[in-house]
């Protein structure tokens, strides 16, 4: 139906939330709460009749606007090429003269900016709570395989042991960031602007502006032109983009584990699922992938909201038809890509078995640390000496596959003994200082 719905995300990553939030009818819902909460001040002022105020409450209470009265402005905005000027004529012609106290004193921008304000806070609350459901996963994995061992690995090379858990541990805490910086910006656009044209408040008194703020616990904007500073929705994209790179970290490190040549944990693959239309064995990281796509297209919005900043003089719309999409499809895309994550993080496939042949794959390289204390510690070796003798003997381990401990118990330069290399070698003493990591999140 025209009007129905905003140009944002195309359908398929539209969560139903997001999809009723940024519809034309409740754009214009919101745009109406503007109207009616400056007119209600404007009633406790003595400045339009509150006869007038109460008769439209109660209309817009009986008669919600819906898709239908959107279809309506767009009619008149055809004629009008006012967004504004359609969605009060409509009213009138939904609510009756009363309709005629509607918007005194305002501009435009004044109920575009802060019904969109009322928006963004709607959406970002539900980021939060997407983000919280996600945290919670990573919450119970990382309790589920906090003994799990897995070999640690920088630049794609094996370091040294950890546990899976540690991984999850490490993801809750970025999202602990993630919900500060949400909800930071979410405060940062609980602002109302009831200022008139060009900011002077001439046709409308700041007390009307003080008092809806006051009534919806938000802050009243304390200088403006005649729009927000874009500063202000900069932030939001800000937190959303960051948001993204958080998804996208998890994700691509879900991608590395399901290669064939890993095979450490692998998205959930349900029942009459297919990876390939050509080749029946597949099992390809189809979510996480879409999980790195959207986090691209989070950072792409914050571009062109930093490039929404600067307006001319008072104002311009040049940042409007950008916003139009920007705002609603970068919403929607967070919540969808974390909710999507939260699907893969919650069903993971997990092999411990495998996590324990690779630990142990490069036949005990990864201790490699651990000896090179032990002669400096125990032996007194300098640490140049005693580094270019475990490196000699590891390199020889890279080429030829035999195993470290069996290469440095045959050279006789070596002075550790059998239980010293033992100790040298045992997966617990890299794993030792877990609970502390845990103790710090209360786990």
């Amino acid at each position: 139906m025209p009007g129905a719905t905003l140009p944002a995300v195309i359908d398929r990553y539209l969560t139903p939330e997001m999809r009723a939030l940024w519809s034309e009818a409740s754009r214009y819902r919101a745009w109406l709460r503007v109207e009616l909460a400056a007119m209600q001040a404007q009633a406790a002022h003595g400045e339009v009749p509150r006869e007038a105020f109460e008769a439209l409450t109660a209309r817009a209470a009986a008669d919600p606007l819906d898709d239908a009265f959107a279809v309506r402005v767009a009619e008149i905005e055809a004629v009008t090429r006012h967004d504004i000027v359609a969605f009060t004529r409509a009213l009138t012609e939904r609510y009756g003269e009363e309709a005629r106290f509607i918007h005194h004193g305002l501009t435009s921008t004044d109920v575009v900016d802060t019904a969109q304000n009322l928006l963004l806070d709607e959406a970002l609350g539900l980021i939060e709570s997407d983000v919280r459901a996600l945290r919670e996963v990573c919450r119970n994995q990382a309790i589920n395989h906090k003994h799990t061992p897995v070999v640690g690995r920088t630049h794609g090379i094996h370091a040294e042991p950890m546990t899976f858990g540690l991984k999850f541990l490490n993801w809750m805490a970025t999202l602990d960031r993630d919900l500060e910086r949400l909800a930071a910006a979410r405060k940062r656009v609980q602002v109302v602007m009831l200022s008139g044209s060009v900011g002077t408040y001439a046709h409308v008194s700041p007390q009307i502006e003080e008092a809806v703020a006051a009534a919806w616990g938000w802050q009243a904007a304390p200088v403006t032109n005649q729009t927000l500073a874009r500063d202000r929705h900069v932030e939001v994209l800000s937190a959303l983009a960051i948001l993204g790179t958080t998804l996208e970290r998890v994700a691509v490190e879900i991608r590395h584990l399901q290669r064939s040549e890993v095979r450490e944990a692998m998205e959930p693959f349900g029942k009459g699922q297919t990876g390939s239309s050509s080749m029946p064995h597949k099992k390809n990281p189809i979510l996480t992938e879409n999980v790195t796509g959207l986090a691209r297209l989070l950072r792409g919005y914050l571009v062109t909201g930093l490039e929404n900043v600067a307006l001319w003089h008072e104002r311009d719309i040049s940042h409007s038809s950008a916003e139009r999409v920007i705002l609603p499809d970068a919403t929607a895309a967070a919540s969808y890509a974390t909710r999507r994550l939260t699907g893969v993080l919650k069903g993971l496939v997990v092999f411990p078995e495998r996590m324990l042949r690779n630990l142990n794959d490069l036949g005990g390289l990864v201790f490699s640390q651990r000896v090179l204390h032990a002669l400096i510690d125990e032996k007194g070796m300098s640490r140049e000496a005693a580094y270019d003798l475990v490196q000699r003997h590891a390199l020889r381990s890279w080429e030829t596959g035999e195993g470290l401990r069996d290469l440095l118990r045959s050279d006789p330069e070596n002075p550790l003994s059998e239980a010293e290399l033992g100790a040298a070698f045992d997966l617990g003493w890299y794993l030792r200082h877990v609970g502390e990591i845990y103790g710090r999140f209360g786990l």
